[in-house]
């Protein structure tokens, strides 16, 4: 008898997360395990990228709503879920004034899970296994009836703000936390420490070869090179934990120091208005560019000199291990969780955070060729695929 596994998202976007599962999907052995995969809606840039292991679950209506904007919810008529989906946006806010949150929108979703949980439907069926891929994961939790109960944690816990107590509650109901690094899984037991027995470590799962056949696949037209113009790249969401308002600054302090550069960010999000006004402020319009979302980032990566990630916090940024696996020199910035992406000198360089930090590490590789070169030279002799990862998640079904 093959064991049955549950797998939840929420749809199949363009992003990290939602590459990770498509590189766990491929190296499943779908012989052994019968899989069932419930993406909440059924959209998003990589639903073609869907293997044929999995079963494909019908999109229920009741968690389509969280990726859908409250007033598209009252137009289907779920008036509970919207009402649910306004107050969390209220007392989210407030309470995020009040705790001096950057970004409320971590609390605003734990909320709005909160106040929903009413109006959403149990899954009938019965698993040995149900992963909630992408948090939060009350729908696993508490509307699926499995052997275990396992949560992904994707992001650095010390650079978010929740409530505690709801989101203890939350995990309490699983019987496994998977972080994605051992960094990921310090930070999270830091603030959860009677939950580190039930924490361990499964790294996204990437397999150079896809990697690679897709930055073959078509060209980056966008990116125009040029003799003596060093060509940086970024792919990532444009929201605040990425940093490209720092980078958009950085650019303007290397232009002014004579470097000839042509920077590009690959992705799209709430900040692009923002940054495009910065960028032009700044007068970068030929040297910064925002290239929007992209369902295959890799061959703009392959047409970079340096590849750069300015974040203020990852939890795993997947982006930087596929720019390693395409031979790129790597500059990221010293957020807690870069040592566990680059071996600092050896296979990118680590620099400190903010503005300065980013020109200091990017003036490093433009002013030393044969740094650049070294780094290339050791990023191409390392493997960096990880396809038996899948093995731990086999000892989660087998226990």
């Amino acid at each position: 008898m093959k064991k049955k596994v549950l797998i939840a998202s929420f749809d199949l976007a363009i992003g990290g997360v939602e590459r990770s599962l498509i590189g766990l999907l491929n190296s499943i052995d779908y012989q052994q395990y019968d899989v069932d995969l419930m993406l909440f809606k059924h959209e998003g840039e990589f639903f073609s990228l869907l293997p044929e292991g999995p079963n494909l679950l019908p999109e229920n209506p009741a968690y389509s709503t969280f990726r859908k904007s409250i007033s598209q919810i009252i137009r289907d008529g779920r008036y509970p879920i919207a009402v649910s989906r306004l107050l969390a946006k209220y007392i989210g806010g407030i309470k995020g004034k009040l705790m001096k949150a950057e970004e409320p929108g971590y609390l605003i979703i734990q909320y709005g899970w909160e106040l929903s949980r009413p109006f959403l439907p149990e899954i009938t069926k019965e698993y040995d296994l149900a992963i909630g891929f992408l948090w939060p994961h009350h729908f696993i939790g508490e509307k699926v009836k499995a052997k275990r109960k396992v949560g992904w944690v994707h992001t650095d816990y010390s650079n978010i703000l929740v409530d505690k107590k709801t989101e203890s509650k939350m995990w309490e109901n699983l019987d496994q936390i998977v972080a994605v690094s051992e960094e990921c899984s310090n930070t999270f037991i830091r603030l959860f420490p009677h939950f580190k027995e039930k924490t361990l470590v499964i790294e996204n799962i990437l397999s150079q070869d896809f990697v690679r056949k897709q930055a073959e696949i078509q060209s980056a037209q966008e990116i125009k090179k040029e003799r003596g113009k060093t060509i940086l790249v970024s792919v990532g969401r444009l929201s605040h934990a990425k940093g490209f308002d720092k980078a958009i600054r950085a650019c303007r302090q290397l232009v002014d120091k004579g470097y000839d550069i042509a920077w590009y960010v690959v992705g799209y999000g709430p900040l692009e208005s923002e940054l495009l006004k910065l960028i032009s402020e700044l007068e970068l319009d030929n040297h910064f560019f925002l290239l929007g979302k992209k369902m295959n980032p890799y061959p703009y990566i392959k047409a970079c000199d340096i590849y750069v990630q300015p974040s203020r916090y990852e939890g795993k940024a997947v982006t930087i291990r596929e720019a390693q696996i395409l031979g790129k020199p790597v500059v990221i910035t010293n957020f807690p969780t870069a040592k566990s992406q680059v071996k600092d000198g050896l296979d990118g360089l680590i620099t400190p955070m903010g503005v300065e930090g980013i020109v200091e590490g990017l003036q490093k590789l433009l002013d030393n060729p044969s740094l650049r070169d070294e780094l290339i030279k050791n990023t191409n002799s390392m493997d960096y695929g990880n396809e038996n990862e899948v093995e731990k998640i086999y000892s989660l079904i087998n226990v």
